[in-house]
């Protein structure tokens, strides 16, 4: 028997849930029920009361969750002691993140953190920002980074990075030929927008309200990629973080144009669960991402 399954047996137990225990321990549900079938099979015990809207422990089960907890308690502190009396950071990170961030704000400080401690690992997962906050808590992940962070309840925000917004259009558009914009130019123009449930079309909204704009919005997507990929073929412009377009920019494939009056930006911010314990591996992360890169 692995200690991987005992770990996720107590998680079922915890959660009373197999879906949530799946979530925890990056598996399938359909994973989670094989495992716990091999631990009855094993024990020729049944371990959990299975109802249509309750799932316990068997009294057995009890008697093996409070064993199997012990171990897994003092296996993980065992664990903890090792790293800290060791020179080398090992161990992983599991770090959630929007997609425009993953793709283009952090990969530079992924490479450098590995280039640094080859026996450690970095998991990186990509997600909408409002279920980031959610596995932050249920501490499905240990960092999450978020664009235009937002406070809540038991969630810790570390600033990271500013990204300017710039206005992004095709290479033929009339308006790539100006080096700086005023905002209030944009009334009428064709826009292609993200989605209105995302954090950063939010944001621009309220900056195009604060400056009386009305555009003209033709399209939205959820994700930045696809966004550049319309204005690409001149379906309209749009407003979007500087970096994350600097490749496009370098091809010629985008042009960008800077606002004149102001600058207008995106924040980035790392997510820790609050009084959440954090692991050597986890620290070193956290001061590569304050680092200059």
């Amino acid at each position: 028997m692995q200690l991987e399954t005992l770990k996720v047996f107590c998680d079922v137990i915890e959660t009373r849930s197999f879906s949530k225990a799946a979530i925890l321990n990056f598996i399938s549900q359909s994973a989670v029920s094989q495992q716990m079938r091999s631990l009855e099979e094993r024990y020729n015990h049944k371990l959990i009361e299975r109802g249509k809207r309750n799932l316990k422990p068997t009294p057995t089960g009890d008697l093996l969750y409070e064993t199997a907890k012990e171990i897994i308690v003092r296996l993980e502190g065992l664990e903890k002691v090792l790293q800290n009396h060791s020179k080398n950071i090992v161990g992983e990170v599991k770090i959630a993140t929007i997609y425009s961030v993953g793709m283009h704000e952090i990969n530079d400080y992924v490479s450098k953190f590995m280039r640094q401690h080859p026996g450690a690992r970095i998991r990186v997962e990509y997600d909408r920002a409002n279920r980031i906050y959610d596995s932050v808590i249920s501490n499905s992940i240990d960092v999450g980074i978020v664009a235009f962070p937002v406070r809540r309840s038991g969630i810790e925000i570390i600033p990271f990075i500013n990204d300017d917004l710039v206005l992004v259009c095709h290479p033929n558009h009339p308006l790539a030929k100006l080096t700086r914009i005023d905002i209030k130019k944009l009334s009428g123009i064709s826009f292609i927008g993200f989605e209105r449930d995302i954090p950063t079309r939010r944001a621009i909204d309220r900056i195009l309200r604060t400056n009386r704009v009305k555009v003209d919005i033709v399209t939205e997507f959820d994700n930045l990629e696809t966004i550049k990929r319309g204005i690409e073929i001149n379906t309209g412009v749009s407003i979007l973080p500087q970096m994350t377009v600097q490749r496009e920019v370098d091809l010629g494939a985008l042009a960008v144009v800077k606002f004149s009056k102001q600058t207008y930006q995106r924040p980035l911010g790392i997510l820790i669960k609050r009084g959440r314990e954090i692991t050597p591996v986890m620290q070193r992360f956290l001061d590569v991402l304050s680092e200059e890169i």
